[in-house]
C-alpha cells in the first residue's frame, strides 16, 4: 500500500499517514511507530529511496526501480487492501453513532441518579425495567 501511495509521487511520512486517513475516512491512521520502521525496511530492501525534502526539514520517500517492479507484482493485493480501507470509510460514514452514545450516557446517568435515591421500591424498579424493555422493542422494529 505504501508503494502504491509513493507511486503517486514522493511523500514524507506525515503525508503518507494523511493519505491512509483520507482513504479510510479516518478509520485507520498508521502510527509513526509503525510507518517509519516500515519505510526504513523498504529502503533497506531497495524498494524506496529517501532524500531530504525541498524544505530540508523532512525526508521524502520515492519509489526505486525495484519498488516499481514490486508494485506491478503486488498491485492486485494493494488494490484489494485499499478497497478494504474504502469500505471502512463507507461504514464509518454510515454509522456515526455519536447521538446514540450520548443518549445511552444520559440514560445511564438518569438510572444511576434514580436508583441511587433512598426509598427506591421494587415497583419503581419494575417500571424502569418495563420502560427500557419497551424502548428496546421499538429499536428492534426500526
Amino acid at each position: 500500500m505504501v508503494l502504491s501511495l509513493l507511486a503517486e509521487g514522493p511523500q514524507h511520512g506525515y503525508q503518507l499517514m494523511r493519505a491512509f486517513e483520507e482513504r479510510s475516512g479516518g478509520g485507520y491512521v498508521p502510527s509513526p511507530g509503525v510507518l517509519y520502521p516500515l519505510l526504513a525496511m523498504l529502503e533497506e530492501m531497495g524498494l524506496i529511496e529517501t532524500a531530504p525534502a525541498d524544505d530540508g526539514k523532512r525526508r521524502q520517500s520515492s519509489l526505486s526501480e525495484a519498488g516499481q517492479a514490486e508494485l506491478v507484482t503486488g498491485k492486485a493485493l494493494a488494490d484489494a487492501a485499499f478497497a478494504r480501507l474504502s469500505a471502512l470509510a463507507s461504514a464509518a460514514a454510515r454509522t456515526d453513532a455519536a447521538p446514540v452514545r450520548r443518549a445511552m450516557t444520559n440514560l445511564k446517568t438518569a438510572l444511576g441518579d434514580r436508583l441511587g435515591r433512598d426509598g427506591t421500591d421494587s415497583e419503581t424498579i419494575f417500571a424502569i425495567a418495563a420502560l427500557i424493555d419497551e424502548a428496546a422493542q421499538k429499536i428492534e422494529r426500526l
